[in-house]
């Protein structure tokens, strides 16, 4: 798949697996049990010891279309480049980073950078961002996505950071790309108990659906 193909893939799931474990193992056993749930979006975070070495395992293990492996919580160009070499197919950050963004567009891999204003959604797409992360969106709730495409309608905007089942319909009729979801999807991973995981990336995707008929 290239860029584009993979973009699409992201909008049409609707949603992003953010991954925080606090071993390999844990994010292996967690990546399975979203991909069991249907979400094939998945981001590897590089809080995540040896979060590379994940990245590389799965992009081993799964072909791309069981499983769109994205690095997380990326930084700097090094780490971006890093990841994509390991097999990472899109790169995320928390903050605007524009020689991350750089190294993303030189390996034509999607590249999603994080921002908090009008100013800086529209800093990252001039930079080349195909989709901005709006974090912690949990600071503002779903109103930030209608604000901020107010006067940037053009911008895809992904948000991450306090979305769960209660608000999600909101966040999608509000305007967005795709969500980000960690603790809300992955709350299971705390008792080891992975079949709630996949019930629960079941549950997103049920309602993503239904709040896109409702538009």
């Amino acid at each position: 798949m290239n860029k584009f193909e993979n973009l699409k893939r992201i909008e049409e799931t609707g949603i992003v697996a953010v991954i925080r474990a606090d071993n390999p193992e844990k994010a292996l056993k967690i990546a399975e049990a979203v991909k069991t749930g249907g979400l094939t979006a998945i981001e590897i975070t590089m809080t995540v010891p040896g979060a590379i070495d994940v990245i590389k395992e799965l992009a081993d293990n799964y072909n791309k279309d069981e499983i769109l492996i994205g690095a997380g919580s990326v930084l700097d160009a090094e780490t971006s480049r890093a990841c994509i070499l390991a097999g990472a197919e899109y790169i995320v950050g928390p903050t605007l980073n524009e020689n991350t963004i750089r190294m993303a567009n030189r390996y034509q891999k999607p590249v999603i950078p994080g921002a908090m204003s009008v100013t800086e959604v529209q800093k990252a797409m001039e930079s080349g961002a195909d989709v901005v992360k709006i974090f912690p969106a949990t600071l503002f709730g779903p109103k930030i996505i209608k604000a901020i495409k107010g006067p940037l309608p053009q911008a895809p905007l992904l948000p991450t950071g306090g979305v769960n089942l209660d608000n999600i319909a909101e966040w999608i009729k509000a305007g967005s790309f795709a969500v980000g979801v960690g603790s809300a999807l992955l709350a299971g991973a705390k008792e080891g108990n992975y079949d709630r995981i996949t019930n629960t990336a079941k549950e997103f995707i049920k309602k993503i659906k239904q709040a896109r008929k409702e538009i």
